[in-house]
């Protein structure tokens, strides 16, 4: 039986169908997830897509990240289950505690929509390992809060242990150290602003540089 990837779905969440459609692409099952439910449906990983979930009431993620299916998120991935926070999704996973750190309003205060290359950092994590290490991908970023901000012994901590998985070519929010995506201790749990759902195929997207995330977890999943 092959890999069952979980795909939740918030109200507001934008981007749910895409992650699904990047997981089939990958060569999995996409599982939906909805956020009232605690089932994760015994899925093998879990993607937290992006969107505005709740409208971004009190802060963005702040109260999806109570949500039941995030409480069962949060418990699994304790335990090694491999969590993907996508914009949004990476919000939520911030504020759930799996991931150090806050993003905040851009920099100039305006809603960015573009392709942009992120340069690949980690390909240690479950969610990079089949990316070519020093590289970079070339995929759509779309968001008015995406401005990475930790304090000085908090950046420390995530350069020094190697944690940043993706950083901004151009720097185009305002980003501390032009972070774009970082991970967990153990690689387990990655969350980026920029969309890889967006970029697995030429006729929709830039390039096909974001499979590369959901590929890699069926390969850790296999080796783990």
């Amino acid at each position: 039986m092959g890999a069952r990837i979980g795909v939740i779905t918030f109200p507001g969440t934008l981007d749910d169908v895409d992650a699904s459609r990047a997981v089939r692409y990958a060569g999995a099952e996409a599982v939906e997830l909805w956020h009232a439910d605690a089932d994760l449906k015994k899925v093998d990983a879990v993607v937290v897509p992006g969107g505005f979930s709740y409208g971004d009431y009190l802060r963005a993620g702040a109260i999806a990240s109570i949500a039941p299916a995030m409480q069962s998120v949060a418990e699994v991935a304790r335990k090694g289950i491999p969590v993907l926070g996508i914009c949004n999704g990476f919000q939520i996973v911030q504020e759930a505690g799996l991931l150090p750190g806050a993003v905040t309003r851009n920099e100039g205060l305006h809603f960015v929509c573009r392709d942009i290359y992120l340069d690949v950092e980690n390909t240690n994590t479950a969610w990079t390992s089949g990316i070519a290490e020093g590289g970079s991908i070339h995929i759509p970023t779309k968001h008015g809060e995406g401005r990475f901000q930790a304090d000085a012994e908090t950046l420390e901590r995530l350069e020094g242990e190697g944690r940043v998985v993706f950083r901004y070519q151009e720097n185009h929010n305002g980003s501390r150290n032009s972070i774009a995506g970082i991970c967990s201790e153990n690689g387990r749990v990655v969350g980026l602003m920029p969309h890889p759902e967006h970029a697995i195929d030429d006729l929709t997207g830039p390039s096909t540089d974001g499979l590369g995330l959901f590929t890699s977890v069926l390969t850790s999943l296999v080796s783990s």
